[in-house]
């Protein structure tokens, strides 16, 4: 295996761990910049406040595109080993 088909290995196993993580840390953020405002305008600092609505983002982002995730993990892994023969010489 030469360095090209390493590095183009690494590329697109990163590029897929971008999106997949990507709806979630989205919806991490957007709940996260929400209950920070709501913060800031009723002036409650608790840091223990924007645990739980993120976690519950993060759940239902799971739930909503855990399929898509799944089979975008399972297609990479599929190309992988299918072209092992090719990597392999």
């Amino acid at each position: 295996m030469d360095q090209g088909a390493v590095i183009d290995i690494a590329q697109s196993a990163l590029k897929i761990i971008l999106y997949v993580s990507a709806p979630m840390l989205g919806l991490s953020l957007i709940v996260g910049l929400a209950i920070s405002i709501f913060q800031a305008t009723t002036q409650i600092q608790e840091q223990t406040l924007t645990f739980i609505p993120k976690i519950l983002a993060v759940i239902a982002g799971i739930a909503l595109f855990g399929s898509w995730m799944l089979r975008t993990l399972i297609d990479f892994t599929q190309n992988l080993f299918l072209n092992m023969g090719h990597y392999i010489k």
